[in-house]
């Protein structure tokens, strides 16, 4: 198996990457870019949408469309390039904190994870928000962290991953989907903090857990950011395998092509320095490869 890339452009941080089933196409964004991407990997052709703000992560909308987590607010944008419509506030200063990682649950409510930029404060929070009843209900899942990444649930729905990036642990939840209430946390899996002295070809560092996927037989799928590779582990928390990836950085895998079994991973060369950078040209861009297991199908935002 082996990686290729996905156009030819290079991306500052890459994330929130989805297959779109009825477009057969690639999303995913730009966060310090300020861009919403859409690839169509056939032909590799890659269009760009400018945001207003930093798009922390997207989903796609059962009635046409996106929705968009910016750094102020929650968004609806009903056709690609269309005018974008406000549709919750989160409760955080959006001068320290913005949206990061995000995807919505089976019933189509969008969750989004934000990121405490001066890792101060642990303002880092998880919320769901549920627009199907014509108004939007926000509510605060967790919180008590500084970089909300990796979200996911397993494959019957009755566990939540949340990773905090910077604190090296993903975290587990039992999860009732029609309640949407979390309960009975626990530790998923936790990573050696980085040395000191840490230079990027010091691989005794093995990178923190950033954005992720499941597979249909419920393995959960870390990127490891400044690891140059995406763990595998079982649904118990054993590491099954690691992925080498082309960029020191990878950000977040997910599983697409019509049969979704081709891996796409972001890559981030954002304040990168520029020994890591030759080492790794390709850094910023998107990367692909068959496997063996397909993953499961992106969740539908519901308004």
């Amino acid at each position: 198996m082996t990686w290729q890339t996905v156009g030819n452009e290079l991306f500052e941080l890459g994330e929130s990457p989805f297959w779109h089933p009825q477009e057969q196409s690639l999303y995913w964004v730009d966060i310090p870019g300020k861009k919403v991407l859409r690839a169509n990997v056939y032909v590799g052709t890659i269009e760009t949408w400018p945001m207003p703000t930093e798009p922390g992560c997207i989903a796609p909308a059962q009635s046409g469309g996106l929705v968009i987590a910016l750094r102020d607010g929650i968004f609806r944008a009903r056709e690609w390039g269309g005018a974008l419509q406000k549709l919750a506030t989160l409760p955080y200063d959006t001068a320290a904190v913005r949206a990061n990682d995000g995807k919505c649950d089976a019933l189509g409510r969008f969750w989004v994870g934000t990121i405490d930029e001066p890792k101060a404060n642990k303002a880092g929070a998880l919320y769901s928000i549920d627009c199907r009843n014509g108004s939007a209900t926000v509510t605060q899942q967790a919180g008590d962290a500084l970089t909300g990444n990796g979200l996911g649930w397993s494959v019957d729905g009755r566990t939540l991953y949340w990773s905090d990036t910077p604190s090296h642990i993903i975290h587990a939840w039992d999860y009732d989907l029609q309640s949407n209430v979390l309960s009975a946390h626990r530790s998923f899996a936790n990573f050696v903090r980085k040395p000191a002295d840490w230079t990027f070809e010091d691989r005794r560092y093995q990178g923190r857990p950033d954005g992720a996927a499941v597979d249909v037989e419920g393995n959960y799928y870390a990127a490891m950011f400044e690891g140059r590779r995406i763990c595998k582990f079982s649904c118990d928390g054993q590491l099954l395998a690691e992925i080498a990836t082309p960029a020191q950085c990878p950000t977040m895998p997910c599983f697409g092509g019509e049969d979704l079994k081709t891996m796409y991973v972001t890559t981030a060369r954002y304040k990168r320095g520029a020994d890591e950078l030759a080492m790794f040209p390709s850094s910023g861009a998107v990367f692909s490869m068959r496997v063996d297991v397909p993953g499961l199908p992106v969740n539908f935002f519901v308004d």
